[in-house]
């Protein structure tokens, strides 16, 4: 399966998506960024992949799952996280000895996996969706520096689960996610051919 980036961007930012209960989303939404109920201390997970966001809440029913975020980060905050990453599983074409890889994800602040990418339906892609966990410092600078802004995409997701289960022809108005480029070395920190 293809690993590539696919992300809805514009000139200003990329546009990564969040799950959280309601009262993170209602605080998020309200100030720009996270507030009260958002836990700096502990790794959060974001997703280019608005499918893949679908897919991993159950279109925002699953429990603390229930709200969906479309964050819009900063290029530069992006890209510095990604460009800190360590793969959650060792990679021998990126480290030479599992002990190497161990310690780097140990120390990592930035972590991530590659998980198959789902269409609106939830179906099977045939590429990859980026995952990407962060914590500590990179948190910091994710919640008071990077962050653009937030949206609730919620009614979106209910919205595309009720076209699909109806049969519906006409889709909603959704993301629309291309390939994000990034530079060589990058691509060989996320293992991209």
């Amino acid at each position: 399966m293809e690993k590539q980036i696919f992300a809805d961007f514009d000139e200003q930012g990329i546009f990564v998506y969040q799950a959280f209960k309601p009262t993170i989303a209602d605080e998020a939404v309200r100030q720009g960024t996270f507030g009260k109920g958002f836990n700096l201390e502990r790794m959060t997970w974001i997703k280019p992949s608005f499918g893949w966001m679908l897919y991993r809440s159950g279109y925002a029913t699953k429990h603390r799952q229930e709200r969906i975020l479309k964050i819009k980060l900063t290029h530069e905050g992006f890209q510095t996280i990604i460009s800190q990453a360590i793969p959650t599983l060792f990679d021998p074409n990126i480290f030479t000895s599992e002990d190497e890889w161990r310690q780097n994800l140990q120390h990592s602040e930035v972590r991530y996996q590659w998980d198959p990418d789902r269409d609106l339906s939830l179906r099977k892609l045939e590429r990859r969706a980026l995952q990407i966990g962060i914590r500590g410092s990179i948190v910091q600078k994710y919640v008071n520096t990077w962050i653009l802004g937030v949206e609730d995409v919620t009614e979106l997701a209910h919205a595309i689960k009720a076209t699909i289960e109806k049969q519906q022809k006409e889709m909603p108005k959704f993301p629309q996610e291309c390939l994000y480029e990034v530079n060589p070395a990058i691509q060989k920190i996320l293992g991209i051919k």
